[in-house]
């Protein structure tokens, strides 16, 4: 019979303290820290040999002494062979043949999750302004935040999704009642510059029924950026709202970023079971982002200019809007988005805006031709469409709406004969009417910015045009 040999307190405690004293070295002990070297620098790509990152890596690039940065900030791009190709975050200069470029800390571990990037999220963002990356630019102080989550979302399986069955308030009389939005659809807004975009934008923002508003302003000058917030947007509306700011001289990296950061919000607030109303302006600029980026590492152009990487990434950031899963009480959040789509020369076929027009939910067309003529907003109701629409509105409001636009047509296809006077009423009835109705028409579509129409109230006052 074998015995078990006596403890000795001493020896275990002296073990004890060795293994803490091997962890303390493990973890604070010196590292073998990863570097390569810069080889080339053209345009907005740098070109690094001697590290193995994936894509979507953050690195440092180390800048010469005397600079105010010891290093810049870049991301990896893509690859070839041996070679990284890198993307400053912001503008460079100085730098040299051979600079040491090193990989960000934890980005190297996270690259296959998320890109690396865990941005913060929170109810304390409301009413606060931040940038790309979730620094605040309003001056007000840290973040008040709930926690970081990644970059990117995994896609959402359609059949999962609520379907689009509730109407959303717009606050916007022709939108409530001819293009009648509901809860999680994905609308654009295709006009030129200086329609009346943002104008509507803001009243949208202000007026809406969402419990949450996220504004991603991407590639837009500078100055529109404080505009927007402080005239267009106001007190009221930033009250209940995350303004993401990626302007025009930030990197393409950034712009990317910053609608990609816009959306993250606007998804951990439909998860938190809210109505979310998310707008992005522009999708356009997003997408010249995405090209400057494909270009400068090779990608060859497409589509007027376009390489075809572009035309993947629009769908893949459109789709994370919408409605989520609901819970066995039937209840979810939902992000309704409206997407500004920039039509080059007021051409509604640019790559751009026909891609959109296919993966959106409907479109909302704003005419430069009402807007010079002092018609606001300048909704071309004729050229618009909510796809969405007949599921969400009865039929007697659909044959309102459908009567109008017949009205409005039938105005607007003898709108010069009428002018000229070449017309002589009593030749066709409905044509008839439709000159009698047209002020009232006009004026139905015409809305102050300081006016908000209630949905019931547009489609009320748009039923007694005909009474």
């Amino acid at each position: 019979m074998t015995t078990a040999p006596p403890s000795n307190p001493h020896l275990e405690a002296w073990l004890a303290r060795l293994a803490q004293a091997r962890a303390d070295v493990a973890r604070t002990g010196p590292t073998v820290v990863q570097s390569g070297r810069l080889t080339r620098a053209v345009g907005l790509v740098l070109e690094a040999v001697g590290l193995q990152l994936p894509v979507g890596s953050d690195c440092l690039v180390e800048l010469p002494p005397g600079y105010p940065q010891r290093h810049a900030e870049a991301e990896v791009v893509g690859f070839a062979g041996d070679r990284l190709f890198l993307m400053p975050q912001s503008e460079v200069s100085g730098l040299l043949p051979g600079a040491r470029v090193f990989a960000r800390p934890g980005s190297a571990a996270a690259g296959a999750e998320a890109h690396g990037k865990r941005l913060p999220v929170g109810e304390g963002m409301l009413g606060r302004v931040v940038d790309a990356v979730g620094r605040p630019l309003d001056g007000l102080g840290p973040l008040d935040i709930a926690r970081k989550v990644p970059l990117s979302a995994p896609p959402i399986n359609p059949l999962t999704r609520a379907p689009i069955d509730a109407v959303l308030d717009t606050g916007v009389r022709a939108i409530n009642a001819m293009l009648t939005v509901g809860r999680g659809q994905r609308m654009g807004l295709f006009a030129g510059s200086g329609v009346g975009k943002s104008v509507l934008l803001g009243m949208m923002a202000r007026y809406t029924s969402a419990e949450v508003i996220v504004v991603g302003l991407i590639g837009e000058r500078g100055r529109e950026v404080k505009d927007f917030i402080e005239n267009t947007l106001g007190e009221e509306g930033l009250a209940r709202a995350v303004v993401v700011a990626a302007p025009a001289d930030n990197s393409p990296l950034l712009r990317l970023q910053g609608a990609a950061y816009a959306t993250c919000l606007a998804e951990y607030f439909r998860d938190q079971g809210k109505d979310v109303l998310l707008i992005m302006d522009s999708l356009t600029r997003y997408a010249m982002a995405q090209r400057e980026i494909a270009l400068a590492v090779g990608e060859p152009p497409a589509t007027k200019g376009y390489p075809p990487s572009v035309f993947a990434r629009l769908p893949a950031l459109v789709e994370r809007a919408g409605n989520g899963a609901r819970d066995a009480q039937g209840r979810g959040g939902s992000i309704t988005a409206f997407y500004t789509v920039l039509s080059e020369g007021d051409d509604q076929q640019d790559p751009i805006a026909d891609s959109a027009r296919a993966i959106l939910d409907g479109h909302v067309v704003l005419s430069r031709s009402l807007a010079e003529a002092g018609h606001y907003p300048a909704i071309d109701i004729e050229a618009s469409i909510s796809r969405a629409m007949t599921a969400l509105i009865p039929a007697s409001q659909f044959d309102t709406v459908r009567r109008f636009k017949q009205m409005l047509s039938r105005y607007q296809r003898n709108r010069d004969l009428i002018s000229v006077g070449a017309y002589a009423a009593g030749h066709d009835l409905q044509l008839d009417q439709a000159i009698a109705l047209y002020p009232k028409m006009e004026a139905f579509l015409q809305q102050s910015m300081d006016e908000r129409t209630d949905y019931a109230a547009s489609v009320a006052r748009m039923a007694g045009l005909f009474e």
